[in-house]
């Protein structure tokens, strides 16, 4: 989660950046999320060079949204880019007509980290990859949301475009498939992570 004073540095960039159209408060803002967002939108895509496209296009947006002079409310700078984000990979399956899902080659791009599960090594985080890529898409997005990029319920409710307790429930019901799932495939390699649990309770 993020602290009081990275809060207030992201806010200042962004009031910089609607005010007087800084693009240096964005590239700081544009460093600290470009390996977020690429992440976010390379789970959902399956082919490397588009997530990169895609992850531009998304920052291009966000750019023009914040500078074309409208009076606009924007609670977070991660609310938003992660909101622009889905859209246009919404965008992009409607597009294809059809949706896909990456391969688990990418499993070392995709890294999972302390969550769910609290994988000890690659082989341990690829087979957790696996069993999220089985998950349905609302829950493979809340689980990386929640244990990847670690965001608060707030900004997931923002970003999903639900209420805060929607939210918490579709966590809890996400969580809950991921272990039975991971348990059912590796009885033998298991190690819950007690605060993931605590964390939707």
């Amino acid at each position: 989660m993020k602290d009081i004073k990275t809060i207030l540095q992201e806010k200042r960039y962004l009031y910089l950046i609607i005010t007087k159209k800084d693009p240096d408060a964005f590239g700081a803002l544009y460093d600290l999320y470009i390996e977020r967002i690429y992440r976010f939108i390379l789970l959902k895509i399956d082919n490397r060079e588009e997530a990169q496209d895609l992850t531009s296009d998304v920052f291009l947006k966000v750019w023009h949204y914040l500078i074309d002079g409208k009076k606009k409310d924007v609670g977070s700078f991660s609310g938003l880019v992660y909101t622009t984000a889905r859209r246009v990979v919404i965008d992009t399956y409607r597009t294809r007509a059809k949706q896909k899902t990456c391969p688990i080659e990418y499993a070392d791009t995709i890294l999972y980290t302390d969550g769910v599960l609290n994988a000890e090594n690659k082989q341990d985080a690829a087979q957790v990859l696996r069993s999220i890529k089985q998950l349905k898409q609302s829950y493979q997005e809340v689980l990386l949301l929640r244990y990847v990029d670690g965001l608060s319920m707030k900004e997931m409710a923002q970003i999903l475009e639900k209420n805060h307790t929607n939210v918490r429930v579709l966590l809890h019901r996400a969580t809950k498939k991921l272990q039975a799932l991971y348990e059912q495939k590796h009885p033998n390699n298991i190690h819950t992570d007690k605060r993931s649990r605590d964390d939707v309770s």
